[in-house]
């Protein structure tokens, strides 16, 4: 059952993988990965390289690297039993693969090894994962409009993601925290988004850190009334972050979501009333037959007498 689990999860996402893939970032670092697998495979190729095989084959691994790749396997596993997308699914197989690369390369040859490192760098250093850019209902902060926009309305709740664009875990939570925006927002709950990468000070005031070594990105912080109310991770004594994991699931139970959402509908409604009301003035009310009929016969009587 726990291979099945992650089995049917994979062809459930099957579509989206595909869809991934087909980008440049993804093409590249595929081949990337599979660098070694083609090298020792391909004819005229792997004829020239050492073999420590009893049987001389050069073009198939000896003991020594299917051991290699054995052990970063079971990396994979390992940290692929946190990841909450399918990004970071691949992102763990495709950075585990290239490690093992390096290894293998410089274990053939250090020319070879030295190559690819440096090809490695180099991709490190100009290309970039794509970034999510689907539909959200998020509202972007920057260091001199997000204290005006929390403290503008008390009763407005905002859910704010502290981020950096050079985080991986950043990255692959875009599409969670998009799709809880999509279900979620509305005129008393809404979602925003600060990027700490950029703006430092904001860090600093809100106690932040942007640092990889602190774990703290990205990091959800609840805020009513301009006020700080509650935040994941939580952050221990030493500046580092308890370990927590951002699934929908988890979100929505932490921060009591439904229930907040629940109560920030009544807002909208309020809201609504008021603006029906401001731009229809209110209409007179109509008299009932009966009372026209005896007011129209009282009339009557007093122009007789007077007449």
């Amino acid at each position: 059952m726990a291979l099945l689990t992650p089995l049917f999860a994979f062809l459930y996402h099957l579509p989206q993988v595909y869809k991934w893939l087909l980008k440049p970032y993804y093409v590249a670092s595929l081949f990337m990965s599979i660098a070694f697998l083609a090298v020792r495979k391909t004819p005229g190729i792997c004829d020239r390289l050492a073999t420590q095989r009893e049987d001389g084959n050069s073009c198939d691994f000896d003991w020594r690297e299917v051991e290699i790749l054995m052990f970063l396997s079971a990396i994979v596993m390992m940290k692929n039993r946190r990841a909450i997308t399918v990004e970071q699914h691949v992102g763990n197989i495709i950075l585990f693969s290239k490690v093992a690369n390096v290894i293998l390369f410089f274990r053939l040859d250090i020319r070879m090894g030295l190559l690819y490192l440096t090809l490695c760098i180099v991709f490190l250093m100009t290309c970039k994962p794509p970034l999510y850019m689907g539909p959200e209902y998020i509202k972007y902060f920057s260091d001199k409009t997000i204290d005006d926009e929390l403290a503008r309305d008390g009763r407005v709740t905002w859910i704010v993601e502290f981020f950096a664009n050079w985080s991986p875990e950043c990255q692959s939570f875009a599409s969670v925290y998009a799709d809880l925006s999509l279900k979620y927002n509305c005129a008393g709950l809404k979602f925003g988004k600060v990027d700490i990468g950029r703006y430092g000070e904001v860090s600093k005031k809100y106690k932040v850190s942007a640092s990889p070594l602190s774990k703290q990105l990205p990091s959800l912080v609840l805020f009513q009334g301009g006020k700080e109310v509650m935040r994941r991770p939580q952050v221990d004594k030493k500046g580092r972050a308890v370990s927590w994991s951002f699934t929908e699931e988890n979100i929505i139970r932490e921060f009591n979501l439904n229930e907040l959402y629940q109560q920030s509908k009544k807002l909208t409604k309020t809201r609504g009333d008021k603006v029906s009301q401001s731009q229809f003035p209110p209409v007179p009310e109509e008299e009932e037959p009966e009372q026209q009929g005896v007011e129209a016969q009282g009339v009557e009587s007093e122009s007789k007498k007077d007449k």
